[in-house]
């Protein structure tokens, strides 16, 4: 796969040969691209730019929240996922919290923070530099302050009656008691005296030490579901990816309760289809990736949640054969993004994967080492600023992700105690015999699983390169019935051709945030040369060294 020019919309590509970062935030890539010209590895990068995007887009992530890392060590020639997704309070009975508007902001919205043990964890196991080098650019930039962008102050703007709420998060986040302007100045002093005392202390001070008894405190004194033993209990699990092949390409995903496993089965029913004939983003290629993903999405909801999930038989050819068969010439109405037991006439209903077996508010990025060391990061706080809630005196905006859990009781994502939850976040990794290709994700929420298989085929079917195939107008089908979301660079032509074939649109515009902000990196396999790509919805942007 040698770099293409096909396809250059609006942005130039980033190229690179000792490394490659490709994040939400400008300052963030700065943060990763600095580890590496110290002689750090691509983990002890992406460690950094973790913690740097909790300063500079703090609505998106940080030591609150949770998600997933898709690590690709050079050294032991393995791939693992680390999985620092918590788990729900043991307070957080169905009777408690079943309704969703009870979870979905406030100190019961939460579920135990991941992120700090799971940054820590990435580094023990395959980084090279110290926790305190490595949280560095991080603690500068809280300590010092950055320029809030466009899209800071555009982001933030949605959450400020949610985050006036409290004072804690007010005098964090909204000093003026309003929402910030692009250009001011944002420091923030408790989170890096909480960074500098994780990286002196370890995982301990979070989930044991000095922040745990202030979290805990808070939750006690404002009837909150988090305890000590909740923290304590809390560990991350290292995990083997699931993979299906496409076109002759591997593309690597988390396992369930990730829900991977829906853009991996698009993949494979779309791999029935001969797209790059079809063309890219024609009516007809579009008509049946919206019905595929309808598909992999029933088959998603049904499935990825239980408690041993049929994997094998949901990324399995044949199933997916049986799947593609019941794509239809007219669009078929779509049951949406979560499980509901009730369903509506002619629905696109989940398959039987187990005959077929044979034995966003989020933040997304990619990090790639001259070593070979690749890493895909996709993690999230859920809402903008997650629960709203910013423990007192230590600068972390804790996650709601209680709320993406079920209000139905037959949902396999049900709200319970101790429960794993059910997760869109899911970094993508596709290789080939020679090796790695290319890293690519998304934040969108449930979006993410329609995005993520649109800018793999851009590459893989269209023969785009990185930036192109993560600025290329989107759709996404998530909500009930047959309504999609289409970015309207796509032409007038196209879209009322799949108005007559009964799609719903709803046009956002030339270019929507709604449908993700994509990071990505691809090696050539000939010059080992890296390619970044970042989105331009956001403030996504690549930097190579």
């Amino acid at each position: 796969m040698a770099f293409s020019a096909r396809g250059i919309v609006h942005r130039s590509t980033v190229t690179g040969k000792r490394g490659m970062i490709a994040s939400a935030h400008p300052l963030a890539s700065v943060a990763g691209l600095r580890i590496l010209i110290d002689g750090g590895n691509a983990i002890d990068a992406a460690v950094a730019v973790a913690a740097a995007l909790n300063v500079v887009e703090p609505y998106m992530s940080g030591l609150g929240g949770d998600g997933y890392m898709h690590i690709y060590s050079a050294r032991e020639g393995e791939h693992k996922v680390l999985d620092y997704m918590g788990r729900a309070p043991y307070a957080a009975t169905f009777d408690e919290v079943g309704e969703a508007a009870s979870r979905e902001r406030g100190p019961r919205s939460p579920i135990i923070p991941g992120a700090c043990g799971g940054w820590l964890a990435a580094l023990e196991r395959y980084g090279t530099m110290d926790a305190a080098a490595v949280f560095q650019p991080a603690i500068e930039y809280a300590e010092q302050g950055f320029p809030l962008t466009v899209k800071n102050a555009y982001f933030t703007e949605f959450s400020v009656p949610e985050m006036l709420k409290y004072p804690s998060t007010t005098a964090n986040y909204l000093p003026h008691g309003r929402a910030p302007l692009a250009g001011e100045l944002m420091t923030q002093p408790d989170l890096a005296n909480s960074m500098r005392a994780i990286a002196e202390g370890g995982a301990e001070v979070f989930y044991s030490g000095d922040i745990a008894d202030k979290l805990v405190r808070y939750m006690e004194e404002n009837g909150g579901l988090i305890t000590s033993r909740d923290l304590t209990d809390f560990a991350v699990e290292w995990q083997e990816p699931v993979s299906v092949t496409y076109r002759g390409y591997r593309v690597f995903g988390p396992p369930p309760p990730c829900q991977a496993v829906q853009y991996l089965e698009t993949l494979n029913i779309m791999e029935g289809f001969d797209v790059a004939a079809m063309g890219h983003n024609s009516a007809a290629t579009l008509h049946r990736f919206i019905e595929a993903a309808k598909l992999a999405q029933a088959d998603r909801a049904e499935y990825a949640g239980v408690e041993e999930p049929p994997t094998s038989g949901l990324l399995d050819k044949e199933f997916a054969g049986q799947r593609r068969a019941e794509i239809g010439a007219q669009a078929r109405p779509s049951g949406g993004e979560r499980f509901t037991s009730d369903k509506m006439a002619g629905e696109v209903l989940a398959g039987d994967p187990r005959a077929w077996m044979r034995s966003e508010c989020t933040t997304h990025f990619s990090v790639a080492d001259a070593a070979g060391n690749a890493v895909g990061v996709t993690q999230s706080l859920g809402a903008g600023y997650g629960s709203a809630v910013v423990v007192p005196g230590t600068g972390i905006a804790l996650n709601n992700f209680l709320y993406w859990m079920d209000s139905d009781p037959q949902s396999p994502n049900a709200v319970g105690p101790g429960r794993k939850l059910e997760m869109c976040m899911s970094p993508a990794q596709v290789w080939d015999d020679q090796g790695l290709r290319f890293l690519i994700g998304t934040p969108g929420s449930y979006g993410i699983l329609q995005t993520t298989p649109q800018m793999i085929m851009n590459v893989i079917d269209h023969g785009m390169n990185i930036q192109a195939a993560i600025e290329a107008p989107r759709v996404k089908a998530t909500a009930p019935g047959t309504l999609v979301d289409v970015e309207t660079r796509i032409g007038e032509d196209v879209l009322l051709e799949l108005t007559l074939k009964g799609h719903r649109l709803n046009r956002l515009g030339p270019w929507a945030a709604d449908v993700g902000g994509g990071q990505g990196i691809m090696v050539d396999p000939e010059s080992g040369g890296f390619m970044g790509g970042a989105d331009p919805r956001r403030d996504g942007y690549a930097l190579g060294w």
